[in-house]
């Protein structure tokens, strides 16, 4: 198998996978999607030498082992090993900016199998039809707890609401052309959000609506810690409105203190100049909390540009499992 250059009837398809401990679900997995590239194959959806590029993002458990057994008994399934944990995003990333070497049409998808995988077939006709990023969303959340519902939809109409330009109810479960993974490949950002990025990428796009199913095994790896996290960098590295929005509160109450010092001027003139302590006390919380909110707002975008000014690689490629006379035996190193 060559890097392709040409897109063909049936295009070179590369589903991503980024992996993290997923040892409980990786053989129902790949189980699941060999039928699935049987399906493609046969269906003209995808060249027959298409594969399924497994990203073990630094995973403490059995993952690679996995992985590596899932390649030798089947030349569909291929595998990439992070040097360390780098995160879900850059794990994709990687998958992503490799599998365009060889692809024309490149998928991502999680391991847990809630995505479905059923729609693939839809699109990759979008794909054939001329579009060049396909999103899959899901059209409810009927899956999810009350809670976690609640927090995803306030998430993304924060984001809205913030500027950051994002499809609604979709996650990192889409098609792309090799020519936007080769683009996104010129984003040389560290903190990484690619469901903001490849919006800003352009290019002809289209939903594909889905209904999520419930994880087959294992936990989920995004606690709520790590969901704040999250939903923090996606805004912070898209927006600047936290900060325009300190600077209009700032404004307003600057101006509020200057309606409570008439009053108190006011009040002194006329011989009322008993203070009340309660006043005194709420006056001096609200404004010590917006100030110190403010300055950890400030603090977030001073450290995210400390991050992108040191320039450090975002992944190291530890090892690669790709049946092709290309195959990379050593350390794959890159810096992209």
């Amino acid at each position: 198998m060559q890097p392709s250059n040409e897109r063909s009837h049936a295009p070179m398809f590369f589903l991503v996978i980024p992996c993290f401990n997923e040892e409980e679900v990786l053989h129902e997995t790949a189980s699941r999607l060999r039928t699935k590239f049987d399906q493609l194959i046969q269906d003209r959806l995808a060249d027959p030498e298409s594969r399924v590029l497994f990203v073990d993002d630094g995973s403490k458990d059995s993952t690679w082992k996995i992985i590596s057994e899932l390649h030798d008994e089947d030349s569909l399934f291929s595998g990439l090993k992070l040097s360390r944990n780098e995160g879900h995003q850059s794990a994709l990333l990687s998958g992503l900016l490799y599998a365009a070497r060889y692809a024309d049409a490149i998928g991502s998808m999680d391991a847990d199998l809630q995505d479905d995988i059923n729609v693939l077939d839809q699109m990759l006709e979008k794909i054939a039809e001329g579009y060049d990023v396909v999103y899959g969303v899901r059209n409810n959340r009927d899956t999810d707890t009350g809670f976690k519902r609640w927090t995803a939809q306030t998430f993304y109409k924060f984001q809205k609401s913030m500027g950051v330009d994002t499809v609604y109810n979709h996650a990192d479960y889409r098609v792309i052309t090799k020519r936007v993974a080769e683009d996104l490949g010129e984003y040389k950002e560290v903190n990484l959000f690619l469901r903001g990025i490849i919006p800003l990428i352009g290019y002809r796009s289209c939903c594909v609506y889905y209904s999520r199913g419930e994880r087959f095994a294992g936990e989920s790896k995004y606690n709520l810690k790590k969901m704040v996290a999250f939903a923090v960098d996606g805004i912070t590295s898209f927006s600047i409105k936290p900060i325009k929005m300190i600077a209009v509160s700032g404004f307003i109450i600057f101006l509020l203190s200057l309606i409570a010092l008439i009053y108190l001027l006011i009040g002194h003139a006329v011989g009322n100049v008993q203070i009340g302590w309660t006043s005194t006390m709420a006056s001096i919380w609200l404004l010590g909390g917006l100030q110190l909110f403010a300055i950890g707002i400030v603090g977030e975008y001073v450290g995210k540009a400390y991050l992108e000014a040191k320039r450090r690689p975002r992944y190291f490629i530890d090892k690669v499992l790709l049946t092709d006379t290309q195959k990379h035996d050593g350390k794959d190193v890159t810096s992209d």
